[in-house]
């Protein structure tokens, strides 16, 4: 049996999902330490990496998803990278690229990325939020799935993986 996946009966509902787990997200970052930030965990990702993976992703979201410019483009990555949309191939490229970057910096982009894409969403209506993503896709799925996936969804999944790494560390 399958989990039918939650969908937002409106735009209220939605920004106010992906609010509730950003506060949650931020919530945990702001409360490690310095030491905590940067401790892998056995995946070997930290608490900044998962964050920086978040921020990137919600760029990808607005270049690639929303203003439909090429992934390539929009990750900064060669073409071939980002051909096949495989997640093994580009997250490794993602986090070799942050993985030396600092708390501050990671937590600044991340909250700068974070405002652009809710001021891009204000500016969306549900309409349009609910509009296939891509024409030729037959079973017409909307950008909504896109936009949840790597907004409210992909921050309390980062957010339990980094909960998971500080309780084993």
């Amino acid at each position: 049996m399958t989990e039918e996946q939650w969908m937002p009966g409106s735009k209220k509902e939605l920004m106010s999902a992906i609010e509730r787990e950003w506060k949650l997200l931020l919530a945990l970052a702001e409360t490690l330490t310095d030491e905590q930030m940067t401790r892998a965990d056995s995946g070997g990702w930290s608490p900044k990496d998962n964050l920086a993976h978040v921020a990137e992703w919600l760029n990808i979201l607005m270049g690639c998803h929303m203003d439909k410019r090429p992934g390539h483009e929009v990750m900064g990555v060669a073409e071939e990278v980002a051909k096949e949309w495989d997640m093994e191939v580009i997250n490794p490229v993602l986090f070799e690229r942050n993985k030396n970057r600092q708390r501050g910096e990671v937590l600044d982009g991340l909250k700068q990325t974070y405002a652009s894409l809710i001021a891009k969403l204000e500016s969306m209506s549900f309409e349009d939020l609910l509009k296939p993503h891509h024409a030729d896709d037959p079973e017409k799925r909307p950008l909504l799935l896109w936009i949840l996936g790597d907004t409210s969804e992909h921050f309390l999944e980062h957010r339990e993986t980094i909960e998971r790494g500080i309780k084993k560390n």
